[in-house]
């Protein structure tokens, strides 16, 4: 079933309205027809409400409420992907990915081997681009929370920013094996905010991983191999998205 993203105002009691780039898509991408059944939520609301396709006007579909449910699909605890910015499109691939594994938010950042300038201009119509890769890829899985692609940072600004959360993961390809890996992880809990630095092609400078292990980040191995920056960050939420709902399942706090 399709779901979509609606503001607060546009349900009206028994009534959603759904305006905006959607109503092109349902009407001639997805070529949906009154009696059709999509799925619907407010961001943050972690209440949907299943829908009944109703009316097409041009400039709105509308639906007919079948029934409301309350529901969280989002991981126990909020994680942050400071993501060192890749060259080519890759950081669209990145972005989709992680908010399909559960990221709370992205946040682009500058390290010394990162290729890619992003001047003001450039930088907001990426941003825009990206949060729009962000709400689709929302959907697709049928989140409850669009997470945000926020404005890049250096990575000092990024360590700083980074400080008020419970954990801080740097993967490093000398980190002390995957025991000690497992402890670090092992570690994070429901209701926890989680950090995850990954680095540029070419990865951080032995010096960058030294200051972030001095501002509290830990540095955990993801295996024998090395792994692409696409990879890296996916690897990581993968694993923690795992523990994290099997925890939750089990009633491990």
């Amino acid at each position: 079933m399709y779901h979509f993203f609606v503001n607060p105002e546009q349900i009206q009691d028994s009534e959603i309205v759904i305006l905006g780039t959607d109503v092109n898509h349902i009407r001639n991408v997805l070529r949906m027809k009154p009696g059709e059944k999509v799925s619907v939520s407010t961001d943050g609301a972690f209440r949907e409400y299943q829908c009944e396709i109703s009316k097409i006007e041009p400039d709105c579909i509308r639906l007919g409420v079948l029934s409301v449910e309350e529901e969280n699909r989002e991981l126990p605890c909020r994680i942050t992907l400071f993501q060192g910015l890749p060259k080519s499109d890759k950081m669209e691939l990145i972005i989709q990915k992680a908010v399909e594994l559960g990221v709370y938010a992205v946040v682009p950042v500058e390290t010394r081997r990162t290729v890619v300038k992003l001047d003001a201009k450039k930088e907001q119509n990426k941003l825009k681009r990206w949060n729009a890769i962000a709400q689709s890829a929302a959907k697709q899985s049928g989140r409850m929370v669009i997470p945000k692609v926020r404005e890049s940072m250096k990575l000092a600004d990024a360590l700083v920013y980074a400080q008020s959360m419970d954990h801080i993961f740097i993967p490093y390809e000398h980190a002390q094996g995957m025991a000690k890996s497992r402890e670090f992880l092992q570690a994070v809990k429901s209701g926890q905010s989680v950090g995850i630095f990954i680095g540029p092609e070419g990865g951080f400078e032995e010096s960058e991983v030294q200051k972030a292990c001095g501002m509290g980040a830990q540095p955990v191995s993801l295996g024998r191999r090395i792994l692409r920056t696409e990879t890296a960050g996916l690897a990581i939420l993968s694993v923690l998205m795992f523990q994290l709902e099997c925890n939750d399942a089990i009633g491990i706090n």
